[in-house]
């Protein structure tokens, strides 16, 4: 769900090549870091992608987090209600009730291409890799 506390499907961005960064907690110093630089690449890389950064923080701590960290150019969620997007994308960590460190490149056919599990949760994704992904795909 958006800050508005909407349902957000990936559908709603049909034709766009949709970036998604799953992260613990926005109130940890790794997933602001990975979410402020998904913000900054958003911005170079078009109109045609779309980067969502997907959490367990409550939607209205997100839109606090993402109003002080000057966040615009991406689109934060969150899974707290059930945790539906973490069970289905099997990155939910049921004991924590937080989602693993993982980012998903998926094409404008809604088929995921591209996974990066990060396996320290102290640790940032590797970055150069997922832009690789997005350039492939923007290229055809």
């Amino acid at each position: 769900i958006n800050s508005d506390m909407e349902s957000v499907r990936l559908s709603s961005f049909k034709g766009k090549i949709i970036v998604i960064s799953t992260v613990p907690s926005l109130d940890t110093q790794i997933c602001d870091i990975e979410t402020k630089r998904f913000n900054n690449e958003a911005k170079k890389l078009g109109d045609d992608v779309v980067i969502l950064t997907i959490s367990m923080d409550l939607p209205f701590a997100q839109k606090r987090w993402c109003e002080e960290a000057g966040v615009k150019n991406i689109h934060l969620l969150s899974d707290h209600r059930d945790g539906a997007f973490g069970t289905t994308y099997g990155v939910l960590i049921k004991e924590l009730r937080l989602l693993a460190r993982t980012v998903f490149v998926i094409d404008t056919d809604n088929k995921v291409q591209y996974i990066q599990y990060v396996r320290e949760t102290a640790s940032e994704p590797d970055y150069d890799e997922v832009l690789k992904a997005i350039r492939k795909l923007k290229q055809g």
